[in-house]
């Protein structure tokens, strides 16, 4: 079933209501940057869902092996440097965004068990479609076409 991730902002401030399906949840800047720091940013949000994502597909993969996998910890940081090896740069400055992913498994795994659950994270879905091209379409609708929210 094909929910849909709706995403409103208020007439000031980055405070954002989110809904998805029956869930709520919320998104904000850090107050030093001129947020409420009522909810994690989009960058952590984004990162929540590789982390999420990747805990899954390991415990999906261990459990269908019947690996002694008792407990699956996924840390991940966001950076982004001014690539300065980039070859495709030209004349442009060119961004390279960074994901850093630390795994801890916890269970009597062998170092064949936890090498392949390694190789298994980089294939999540969301890790997959992080690491693919995507294509984004972006189109305007008429705000008096859709219906009110409360």
């Amino acid at each position: 079933m094909l929910r849909e991730t709706v995403v409103e902002g208020g007439p000031s401030g980055f405070r954002q209501r989110i809904s998805i399906g029956p869930h709520q949840l919320v998104a904000d800047e850090p107050k030093d940057v001129g947020g409420g720091g009522a909810g994690p940013t989009p960058y952590e949000l984004l990162l929540s869902a590789l982390g999420a994502c990747t805990n899954m597909t390991l415990r999906m993969y261990a459990d269908r092996k019947g690996w002694p996998l008792k407990e699956i910890r996924v840390v991940l940081t966001h950076s982004r440097d001014y690539a300065r090896d980039c070859a495709e740069c030209d004349a442009q400055a060119t961004m390279v965004d960074r994901i850093d992913r630390e795994i801890t498994l916890l269970g009597e795994l062998s170092e064949e068990q936890q090498e392949r659950l390694l190789e298994i994270a980089d294939r999540c879905p969301v890790h997959r479609t992080l690491t693919s091209i995507v294509q984004i379409h972006t189109r305007l609708v008429d705000a008096s076409l859709q219906p009110s929210r409360p």
